[in-house]
């Protein structure tokens, strides 16, 4: 788990080459500004570029550089009218105009290898629409969940931000809320009332920063992602199996694997995770109310940002940029809050251990190009692809690819030990997946008697109605 999952804090010192980075991609799409290498926002958290100053040549001494692109010293006035409005926004914890904004941007600056975004066209749509119909043909014969995807879409990465960002905000906002909360309650409570316009102040730049994450962290994953589901969440609308075909080829590019076989597994596994959020109806809620319960345990340590507060002249709004940089945010583990993120990482690794085993099982004698993909998807994910970065800073969270093959070698055992019916049957209440410590132990979980829930409850809803009275009783 990350030690500040959400970025805050000053990282360790700017690299040598850092303003010559800043030169190469004035725009803020290189490695040193959110772009696709290393830390998705780079070696300032904020992106707010240099400060007047703080040191650094040109570039550097334009505050707002990374938000509203290379500027000329001219066009300070335009950049200053739109700080005014950032600090008039009055919406909730994050300000997602802004996050939309900058990953629209972002998109629009292309990925590091040059790839532009570009629409979707028809013959593209016809071939994600196939492979997406093939891959539920391939599915019914492995799993007794029926298909969950009404329509089948082809995006460009623009629409994925589109689409995606109403996911997003209900993953962050509760996260956003808690330090929110924390930028406003700094003051003395009876100070509070006369420090109103300051306190706004607070709270929008609070909502401008987690815009700018944001955004950042959305634009630089739509230039990766392949579908929909790719952090094993439903980012997407229900019933929608989505791909991106730019990004597909460019996943595809150095395999050496047919690119119908590498669009055809990818649409074996969103159609997969369709299936299982389509027909699983407790599921989404239990992986987003573990992201809330993780941020109902957030502990912000606010002695850095009361100091910041009480020396904060407004007409100097810099002086904030400095005390973020310093790191005044410093969310604390909790036991609330780790026991949210177990619980979340468990039913993640399930979740993506059941797309695995199963998408396997259907490709396995269909694809000879089968075994090599699977390998390949989760070396990415071992390695540390942009979904798990950016859980890692935005929600703390670090998916562990150990515990995706566990879970992988389990629902395979669970398949040979009780059948298809056996092993989807699991999904009916969250009481009977396995645990954490099952993945441990596997076998003993396999071979180990479970409760059927769905007799127990309707046992229990027939005990219910004989206990009620009949009309005449009512009556009396």
């Amino acid at each position: 788990m990350s030690d500040t999952p959400f970025g805050f804090g000053l990282p360790p010192e700017e690299p040598e080459n850092g303003d010559e980075g800043k030169k190469k991609d004035p725009a803020g799409g290189g490695q040193g500004s959110g772009g696709q290498g290393g830390n998705p926002f780079g070696a300032n958290p904020f992106g707010f570029g240099g400060l007047p100053g703080m040191g650094g040549p040109g570039g550097a001494d334009n505050p707002f550089a990374a938000m509203f692109g290379s500027l000329n010293p001219n066009d300070l006035g335009a950049a200053f009218q739109q700080l005014g409005q950032m600090l008039s926004y009055e919406g909730g914890p994050v300000n997602w105009d802004m996050a939309k904004q900058i990953a629209r941007q972002v998109v629009a600056q292309g990925t590091a290898d040059g790839t532009k975004d570009a629409s979707v066209g028809p013959a593209e749509k016809s071939a994600v629409e196939e492979a997406v119909r093939l891959a539920d043909l391939w599915l019914d014969q492995v799993t007794s969940l029926p298909s969950g995807a009404n329509t089948a879409v082809a995006w460009s990465r623009a629409e994925w931000v589109e689409a995606t960002l109403p996911a997003w905000q209900q993953l962050v906002d509760p996260v956003a809320e808690r330090v929110g909360s924390a930028m406003g309650d700094v003051l003395p409570q009876e100070m509070q009332a006369m420090a109103g316009p300051l306190i706004g102040m607070m709270r929008s730049m609070g909502g401008a920063m987690f815009g700018q994450q944001i955004g950042q962290a959305v634009g630089a994953l739509a230039g990766e992602v392949v579908g929909s589901t790719d952090v094993g969440l439903p980012l997407g609308p229900a019933g929608r199996a989505a791909l991106l075909p730019l990004n597909i080829e460019a996943f595809g590019k150095d395999l050496g694997v047919p690119s119908d076989e590498v669009r055809l597994y990818l649409a074996l596994r969103e159609a997969a995770h369709q299936r299982l959020f389509a027909h699983v109806p407790w599921l989404r809620a239990h992986l987003f109310g573990a992201v809330e319960g993780y941020a109902r345990g957030i502990k912000v340590d606010t002695s850095k940002l009361e100091e910041a507060v009480g020396q904060l002249d407004p007409t100097h709004p810099e002086q904030l940029q400095e005390a973020l940089q310093q790191g005044m945010f410093q969310p604390e583990d909790t036991p609330e809050q780790k026991a949210a993120l177990a619980r979340l990482e468990t039913a993640l690794a399930l979740v993506e251990g059941w797309v695995d085993a199963v998408v396997h099982e259907a490709a396995k004698s269909r694809l000879t190009s089968a075994d090599a993909l699977r390998e390949t998807l989760r070396r990415r994910r071992a390695s540390g692809g942009p979904a798990e970065q950016t859980f890692a800073t935005l929600i703390g969270l670090e998916l562990r690819p150990r515990r995706l093959r566990d879970a992988a070698r389990l629902w395979a055992s669970l398949t040979d030990a009780r059948g298809v019916d056996g092993r989807d049957g699991l999904w009916e209440h969250p009481d009977m997946l396995p645990t954490a410590t099952d993945l441990d132990d596997p076998d003993g979980f396999v071979h180990r008697e479970h409760l059927d829930f769905s007799e127990l409850d309707k046992m229990l809803g027939e005990a219910a109605k004989g206990d009620q009275p009949e009309d005449g009783d009512a009556e009396k």
